[in-house]
């Protein structure tokens, strides 16, 4: 091969390589505890994956990673919903109680989709009942330098005005007897998608219009019930483009669970009906493809897909070229 090919396939090496570490520290689990097969729920555990943090709409870290240290797997608290009474302060208490037990909660997560029934996995919370929850369970964190994710809405365009509602139940609640106009304290944007890239795009963008200074999360998401090439496809453009930009501060996919107790269709998870990790599900981890199939019930040995990370590509090329 010509010098000069070999000098230009280097710098992309080191370019990717680049990349690699723009986005280290961002991929995360949305950890959903499987009872009928706990052998699935150790492998999401580092060291040895790229996964550095975790939720699991809880207040409490998961029994799961009991040995493993906050350093090597960051455990962040969300508040799922709201009670019969807004005002009550019990999730706060467990919070502090896991800070005081030692571990370092560096962000707190509020109220999963709050906008969407409980018939659709959502909360199902008022904004002003959402407000009164967060004015007596986040606003004490933020004081204690704990950084706030607002609500997660969903991705319909009521979300939106979820959220502006909120924001303004929130702001009256914090000034109310202050005599000025304060707002409720935030620092991170939460966000769920299930649909294509272009449509995610969009409204991360509307959402950075509004709110610039603040970090955008997607907690949420995959390209729900499609076929497996653009499922696939999906996957591989959400991750290159969260880990290049700066104002993606995390990201988590959801699939950490058989194909056949996918919500989200039988091509999204991160493991086949046999426990097998998928192509989508060993990319996320970082590993190479596995050629199985999301659907099957035992081991492919056939590779397919697209190949997620630019490194191993290269690698192969030099190889296949040596």
């Amino acid at each position: 091969m010509p010098a000069m090919s070999l000098l230009a396939l280097s710098l992309f090496v080191l370019a990717s390589v680049a990349e690699a570490d723009d986005g280290a520290g961002k991929r995360g689990l949305v950890f959903t505890p499987n009872s009928e097969y706990p052998q699935d729920n150790k492998l999401w555990s580092p060291p040895g994956n790229d996964l550095t943090w975790y939720y699991n709409y809880g207040s409490m870290p998961s029994p799961a990673y009991a040995g493993v240290s906050q350093d090597q797997f960051e455990f962040v608290p969300m508040m799922w919903g709201v009670g019969a009474d807004p005002t009550d302060a019990t999730w706060l208490s467990q919070v502090k109680g896991v800070i005081s037990e030692g571990r370092n909660i560096t962000h707190a997560l509020a109220f999963n989709e709050p906008d969407a029934p409980n018939s659709w996995g959502g909360s199902n919370v008022d904004p002003h009942s959402a407000a009164q929850a967060w004015v007596a369970n986040f606003e004490p964190l933020a004081q204690m330098n704990v950084k706030l994710g607002l609500p997660a809405v969903t991705g319909a365009p009521s979300g939106l005005d979820w959220i502006k509602q909120f924001l303004g139940n929130c702001s009256a609640l914090v000034s109310k007897g202050s005599g000025e106009t304060k707002n409720c304290t935030f620092d991170v944007i939460p966000l769920h998608w299930y649909d294509n890239f272009a449509g995610l795009a969009s409204h991360i963008g509307e959402r950075r219009t509004l709110w610039p200074d603040a970090e955008i999360w997607i907690t949420e998401y995959a390209y729900a019930h499609q076929d497996l090439s653009p499922t696939q496809q999906f996957f591989n453009q959400t991750v290159d483009y969260f880990d290049k930009e700066k104002y993606i501060g995390r990201y988590s996919y959801f699939g950490a669970f058989r194909s056949k107790n996918s919500s989200v269709g039988a091509n999204a998870p991160f493991l086949n009906n046999a426990g097998k990790l998928t192509d989508i599900g060993a990319w996320y981890l970082g590993k190479s493809a596995t050629g199985v199939s999301p659907q099957s019930k035992a081991f492919s040995v056939v590779p397919s897909g697209l190949v997620a990370s630019g490194v191993a590509a290269v690698a192969g090329v030099l190889i296949a070229w040596a």
